[in-house]
């Protein structure tokens, strides 16, 4: 009934143009800005992804590392043991420490990385290789896979190196002397292939076997930097970790993909929050006019108010009626500015309509993505800001006087 009260209202003929004009600026206001949000936050959620997706290559589901220092020791045992939780798909066993990377007269600081066989299957780097092969070698001759900024900072192309490159690593417990040189080890690597993931890490790291890196940081044989761990499809990595963790103690560090990386993760969460805080001010702004358009309303229907009133309609039944005009408007703008909004979004997925300017990015056009709660957390708070807004004029008009008249 209310409803029914408030769209007779809405369509019906004012005496006076202005509350149309104020009414329908008002449902524009809040369509552009449903709209602007709704397209802002599928892209975030479209960068969001495609960071995520970048990041995978280095960063896995589950990371093992020391909660103090800078190696773990994992037995067979331990290892065996953490294949078996519940949860766990792979597990790939690393040695990370930085290194000095040289090419006759070019040279340049690395995190050289050793990595075991299962390293593939924890991670995506061998979608993300653009030049040779991926080809770690072995202790003896050991392979190594480049960064292509790596390959850019030492002059060397991998696929057509035809010989190898010269690798200082510090030797573990070692002590400068009067030899600097001597703390460290020196060995040679065979480039084979390179990769360009993400600028990040196609500027910091070297990949080659594990078992060189220990071999030359004179590690122990159950000694390692991290144990990198992949886990089931529908697995959870809250879960996972928490096995993990009671099963290894607090001596371990275990880490999701999101705490290896938290500040970036954080720092996109707090843009889409900036942009909701935006996207208030506007819907506040546009509910200046709303308040308008709805108390020039009241004032044209006072005699309207008086008959309901004389037909027993109470108070709180009138003030219902301009509420409902008011979140009437508010679904009016929002449901223009999602159906603007999606179809915005579908020409871009399909269509590619706008661009990313420059030739130096991965893909070509903005990505965008769907997700269905932000579409309720835009209908929920425009409805709210209408339903605020809305109350000031609909308690005036509950307050009219009811006066007979002969």
């Amino acid at each position: 009934m209310y409803l029914n009260f408030a769209w007779r209202y809405f369509k019906a003929k004012k005496s006076t143009n202005a509350i149309n004009i104020i009414a329908w600026v008002s449902v524009v206001a809040i369509a552009f800005a449903t709209t602007a949000l709704l397209v802002l936050w599928s892209a975030f959620n479209g960068f969001e992804d495609l960071v995520k997706s970048l990041y995978t290559t280095f960063y896995t589901d589950v990371k093992i590392s020391a909660a103090s220092g800078k190696t773990i020791e994992l037995t067979p045992a331990q290892i065996h043991s953490l294949k078996n939780v519940e949860g766990v798909k792979t597990i790939s066993l690393t040695a990370e420490e930085k290194a000095w990377l040289q090419n006759e007269d070019y040279s340049t600081i690395v995190d050289l990385k050793g990595v075991d066989t299962s390293y593939t299957h924890v991670t995506s780097i061998e979608q993300g290789m653009v030049r040779g092969k991926y080809f770690l070698g072995d202790t003896e001759n050991p392979g190594a896979v480049l960064g292509v900024g790596i390959e850019n900072a030492v002059a060397v192309l991998s696929d057509r190196s035809v010989g190898k490159l010269v690798i200082y690593l510090p030797v573990k417990g070692a002590t400068i002397t009067s030899d600097p040189l001597s703390a460290f080890s020196e060995g040679h690597i065979m480039p084979f292939g390179a990769f360009a993931v993400q600028q990040e890490f196609d500027n910091k790291y070297v990949l080659t076997n594990i078992d060189f890196v220990k071999q030359s940081m004179q590690f122990k044989p159950d000694e390692y930097s991290s144990a990198e761990i992949a886990i089931t499809k529908g697995g959870e990595e809250n879960i996972v970790k928490k096995r993990i963790q009671q099963l290894l103690g607090k001596a371990y560090q275990v880490q999701t993909r999101h705490e290896q990386n938290s500040s970036l993760y954080t720092v996109m969460r707090v843009e889409k929050y900036v942009i909701y805080g935006i996207f208030i001010l506007v819907l506040i702004i546009a509910s200046f006019n709303m308040v308008g358009a709805l108390s020039m309303l009241v004032l044209e229907k006072q005699k309207d108010i008086q008959i309901l009133q004389s037909m027993g309609a109470d108070k709180s039944w009138i003030q219902s009626v301009f509420l409902s005009e008011g979140v009437l408007l508010a679904f009016i703008g929002a449901f223009a500015g999602m159906l603007l909004a999606l179809l915005l979004i579908f020409l871009q997925l399909n269509f590619k309509m706008i661009p990313l300017e420059g030739a130096s990015f991965i893909i070509d056009y903005y990505p965008v993505k769907l997700v269905f709660m932000d579409f309720v957390i835009v209908a929920a708070t425009v409805f709210l800001i209408a339903a605020i807004a809305s109350w000031f004029p609909a308690r005036r008009a509950a307050q009219q006087p009811f006066e007979l008249r002969n």
